[in-house]
């Protein structure tokens, strides 16, 4: 009787095991940026300077360009569809300005080492500041978009304009976010990280958020046209009021995605450095 020997081939099935631990990373990445997100927010609505200078200073910048500026600066356009896109890339700035000193609070308060000591995801303590910040500018735009839209305000946008103006505005706000959080992690005091908000104050009034470049001094008018503000202004207020757009959109898209890679970059190390043993 013959003897047969029996070989079994090793499994080439594919372990699931990398793609398990992936997902499972994803998912805990995920949960805990929404905790913080939670967090941050409910911390903001607690601070009420902050609420006030989000949400009621553009409207009030809104008011007095139109009523008090505006019957003196001609642009060859009703001023208050003019206007409106530069007050709102300004309100997105005020808001966004907020994540600096958030973030500089939580490292210099003690906060970052009691998260150290829970298992979550470092990389959350960051995302949940800037989408909180975010969320808080969405809201404060659509106040100021709201109450231009009653005092007179007649965009001409269909649906596909509304979809470009939110998305180059989420672009917008995630890029100065990301920025402020890095300022946040330089700065040693919340006074120190505030300061960022003067920056982001100061580049929209040097720009065509408010009156046309072409009337500003030739030095003046070269600065206004080539800084980061002014494209993604034109961008919005092309698509919001049908004015032509030109290259602006390709510019500001650069400007946009620019700042959030370096922010991201940025951001990332320098939160590494700090928290480093």
């Amino acid at each position: 009787m013959s003897s047969q020997t029996v070989t079994t081939a090793p499994s080439t099935a594919p372990s699931s095991a990398p793609n398990t631990e992936l997902t499972s990373r994803l998912f805990w990445a995920l949960s805990d940026s929404l905790t913080l997100v939670g967090r941050s927010t409910r911390k903001g609505l607690r601070s009420l300077d902050a609420l006030l200078t989000a949400v009621l200073l553009p409207v009030m910048l809104l008011l007095m360009f139109v009523y008090v500026f505006g019957g003196a600066i001609h642009t060859g356009t009703s001023y208050i569809d003019y206007v409106v896109p530069g007050i709102i890339l300004l309100c997105a700035g005020f808001g966004s300005a907020s994540v600096s000193s958030s973030v500089c609070e939580d490292m210099t308060s003690g906060a970052i080492d009691r998260f150290r000591s829970m298992p979550i995801v470092s990389s959350a303590v960051l995302t949940g500041n800037v989408i909180a910040g975010m969320i808080r500018n969405v809201i404060s735009t659509l106040l100021v978009l709201a109450v231009a839209l009653v005092i007179g305000f007649h965009p001409t946008a269909g649906i596909l304009g509304w979809l470009g103006v939110l998305g180059m505005l989420l672009l917008f706000m995630a890029a100065i976010s990301w920025l402020a959080a890095c300022f946040g992690l330089i700065a040693r005091t919340a006074e120190a990280a505030n300061a960022f908000t003067f920056i982001v104050m100061f580049l929209p009034y040097v720009s065509s958020a408010f009156i046309p470049t072409r009337t500003m001094p030739r030095g003046l008018r070269a600065f206004a046209t080539h800084q980061p503000v002014t494209p993604i202004i034109e961008t919005v207020r092309g698509l919001l009021t049908g004015t032509p757009i030109g290259g602006d959109a390709v510019t500001a898209l650069a400007w946009c995605i620019g700042g959030i890679v370096l922010g991201c970059a940025g951001a990332t190390l320098l939160f590494r450095r700090r928290t480093a043993p």
